[in-house]
């Protein structure tokens, strides 16, 4: 049986290899579909962490501020329907494109999200 703890880590990693995925995107015509791929799984990630796993059940202290920050992202960015809107228009426009993957790393990153994610991987 999987313990709290590994399943969270487990999809922290998820998070972390998406994040990577978005950060070795070429901005090659077409790769808009693989940046809203990606930012799917890691949104659907942080919506798994923030609505199903409970603070008290993850022993570390890190867990909870991370939460919160999950819960930021989440209420504060949302490309989705930016990406819908943009695709029609813009798919092959190169650097339409690396703009959108760069917005959405910066906001992934914002308030060192990324690197607590990371720390608390390494804690777990």
């Amino acid at each position: 049986m999987v313990t709290y703890s590994e399943y969270l880590k487990s999809i922290l990693s998820q998070i972390l290899e998406s994040h990577e995925h978005l950060k070795e995107i070429q901005d090659k015509p077409g790769d808009l579909e693989l940046i809203r791929k990606e930012l799917l799984k890691i949104n659907g990630f942080l919506k798994v962490i923030s609505n199903k796993i409970e603070d008290k059940k993850i022993p570390h202290s890190d867990f909870k501020p991370l939460k919160s920050k999950f819960k930021n992202y989440l209420e504060n960015y949302y490309f989705e329907q930016e990406i819908e809107t943009m695709a029609p228009l813009y798919q092959d426009d190169v650097h339409r494109v690396k703009n959108m993957r760069l917005k959405i790393l910066e906001s992934l990153e914002d308030n060192k999200m990324m690197e607590d994610v990371k720390e608390l991987i390494d804690k777990i």
